[in-house]
């Protein structure tokens, strides 16, 4: 399976660079540079130039995220199992959560400061509601059955989600990070344009302001593949811990 993922991946990574190419034949201007340019430019810069971006870029969504799953996950169980607390929380997190997030990132930026801290929280509260929502949503829809089958063989307590609740919602979790993680690279270049000389999104606009396509591209070049690298990490957390699913699809596949 993990190698059939990195073909597909080989094949779109084929197909975007032909599209790249054709568009910089097409139009003939050094604002589409050659792939063959760009890639020769990211793998001189690695070292010296992107790895530092790159790594403040990849501590910032790291630590977002990982702030995001953890309360997310804790305040998603306990409005998924207890319905009085859902009954009080519920409407402001539905309230919230449509808002458009990136509008308070100058609220951030005043309550807690112009470096990391205040994009770190924007991401975080922009991956949190996914997280809370779809962790709430998983446990609801757990079947009852599950729990009586546990509790009939002594499965109690902590157990009980060791063994029933972590396993049933831990794939849609994986499933809601894939959805978040793109739009909180995205919001990444963004707010990495204020207040800040280190990150992807810094690094790419300062380009674009200095007229260099070349670095420019090598940015978004340098973006794309840090935002594949994070989508292949959870690839490879489904694969060791939610593999029954992939079992149990292609069963059914067979079946049918």
């Amino acid at each position: 399976m993990i190698k059939r993922s990195r073909l597909n991946t080989l094949y779109g990574a084929i197909f975007i660079i032909a599209i790249w190419w054709l568009m910089h034949l097409f139009y003939s201007s050094s604002v589409i540079p050659s792939p063959y340019i760009v890639i020769i430019n990211f793998f001189n810069k690695l070292l010296p130039v992107l790895i530092p971006h790159i790594a403040m870029s990849l501590y910032r969504i790291i630590t977002a995220v990982l702030l995001a799953v953890i309360v997310g996950i804790s305040i998603g169980l306990l409005t998924g199992v207890n319905e009085k607390v859902d009954q009080f929380f519920s409407p402001v997190i539905y309230l919230l959560y449509p808002i458009p997030k990136i509008a308070f990132l100058p609220l951030f930026m005043l309550l807690f400061g112009l470096g990391n801290s205040s994009k770190i929280i924007l991401i975080m509260v922009i991956v949190i509601f996914q997280i809370i929502v779809t962790t709430r949503d998983s446990v609801k829809n757990i079947n009852p059955e599950y729990f009586y089958s546990a509790r009939s063989v002594g499965v109690k307590g902590w157990k009980i989600y060791r063994h029933v609740i972590f396993p049933a919602i831990l794939p849609q979790i994986l499933t809601a990070l894939r959805i978040t993680v793109g739009t909180s690279i995205a919001v990444l270049f963004y707010a990495e344009n204020f207040a800040t000389q280190y990150g992807i999104g810094y690094y790419i606009m300062n380009s674009w302001i200095m007229v260099n396509y070349v670095d420019m591209f090598t940015g978004i070049l340098a973006i794309s593949i840090l935002g594949l690298l994070i989508f292949q990490v959870i690839d490879l957390l489904e694969e060791k811990y939610c593999h029954w699913v992939k079992v149990g699809n292609q069963e059914e596949r067979e079946i049918r």
